[in-house]
């Protein structure tokens, strides 16, 4: 298996290297890295169920895509190439907002990201990567803000702070 690495960056986004991807979740390093947001024309989100073989967050749901750019790649390509890699689509997308989070998780990672909200709207077939994805749903904002205060554990540890950021960048 090929090793992957992320670009490691200051809080102002400057590159200050790179390093193998399960080190810096282990020493919790600032890396940039990218979440998708796709509604449908009834503006509804979709969400997936990262796949129950994930290295953390196995099961959980979270927003329709994220990773982390590759040395050499824009967010934008990024965030095409794994949107296609994960939901089997692609779309036009849109940069909202960038913000930096930490989250831990039990078995010792942390998600230490300055992160990327990228939008997008499409209304065809998702053809999910089985190897990323266990399934994926479409549902309302109201409905899934709702739901993540009273099933909180049922998502990833990011995608309420993301979920938030994305809900204050429609508001400036």
């Amino acid at each position: 298996m090929e090793l992957e690495y992320v670009i490691l960056v200051d809080e102002n986004d400057q590159e200050i290297g790179k390093m193998e991807k399960q080190e810096a979740h282990e020493k919790a390093l600032l890396h940039r890295a990218f979440s998708i947001f796709v509604f449908n024309e009834k503006n509804d989100l979709l969400l997936q169920q990262r796949a129950l073989g994930k290295y953390h967050s196995a099961g959980l749901w979270t927003n329709t895509c994220c990773s982390h750019q590759r040395v050499g790649e824009s967010t934008e390509m990024a965030a095409h190439r794994r949107l296609n890699e994960e939901m089997g689509f692609d779309c036009e997308l849109t940069i909202k907002t960038k913000f930096i989070y930490k989250a831990a998780f039990e078995n010792g990672l942390t998600e230490h990201e300055l992160d990327y909200i990228l939008v997008g709207n499409y209304n065809g077939d998702v053809v999910a990567n089985k190897e990323e994805v266990e399934s994926y749903k479409w549902v309302s904002l109201p409905w899934l803000i709702e739901d993540l205060k009273i099933n909180p554990n049922n998502y990833t540890a990011w995608f309420s702070i993301i979920l938030e950021n994305y809900l204050e960048s429609l508001e400036s």
